[in-house]
């Protein structure tokens, strides 16, 4: 494996942040499958953090400000893999075209189903909002075979917390995003010591498309959104405690 490669980028970032990983039921990751890994989302390390429980790379959707700004770009997507959103009207499409064609190669796809608004707004690291749905239309839709939904939990356990850079700043970059027209800082969370639980894997089979082909569509997306939000929910409550 290159030393520029994104899993062992990840893993120098965190010794040059001192940051003690610890790492739970790792006998759960899917073997020789195609992996969506879904997870609560509150540091700017969380994709790091989670590629190197893993031990592999991850190719991980994000805002679209992150495409825009010179130095993240290149870090972001440059060197990390990520794939940025398109801006609102072509965002959905875009995600799911992307996303399948990596899932087809069996790459690992992470996605973080809070949005951004815990990045924007410092939360506890026991809290987690609600999820989009975006992952579970992706999972239901895509045209991939073995495909396992992986639900994981980033429970901090000691941190550092600083003001990065001015909302405001953001929204030069992506001005249809309403969170960054506000007064305030983008909190930056470090974290020195953190625990990663891994969730059971949810696999998608015949049973669930043909439902979210037919009249129970809005029924499996809400139960397979609640599963898996309620799996890393109960994680993060383990490993906060």
């Amino acid at each position: 494996m290159s030393l520029n490669s994104p899993l062992e980028i990840s893993r120098g970032l965190m010794a040059a942040l001192s940051t003690q990983m610890f790492r739970y039921y790792e006998d759960r990751i899917p073997q020789d499958a195609s992996v969506l890994v879904v997870s609560n989302h509150r540091s700017f390390m969380d994709a790091l953090i989670l590629m190197a429980a893993l031990s592999s790379p991850i190719r991980f959707a994000c805002h679209h400000y992150m495409g825009q700004v010179p130095v993240m770009r290149e870090i972001v997507i440059g060197q990390f893999g990520c794939f940025p959103l398109e801006e609102t009207q072509n965002r959905q499409q875009n995600f799911f075209s992307q996303s399948q064609m990596l899932l087809q190669s069996k790459q690992m796809v992470g996605v973080f189903p809070e949005g951004t608004q815990p990045m924007v707004k410092f939360t506890q690291p026991n809290q987690m909002g609600e999820f989009q749905r975006g992952f579970a239309h992706l999972a239901l839709r895509a045209d991939v075979q073995n495909l396992a939904i992986l639900p994981m939990a980033i429970a901090s356990l000691e941190e550092v917390n600083t003001n990065g850079f001015p909302l405001r700043l953001l929204s030069v970059f992506d001005p249809s995003e309403p969170l960054f027209n506000q007064p305030g800082w983008h909190p930056l969370v470090i974290y020195r010591r953190v625990a990663v639980l891994i969730g059971h894997p949810y696999w998608i089979t015949p049973q669930h498309k043909k439902k979210y082909h037919g009249k129970q569509a809005k029924t499996v997306v809400a139960k397979l959104t609640q599963h898996c939000h309620g799996e890393i929910s109960n994680l993060l409550r383990q490993g906060c405690y």
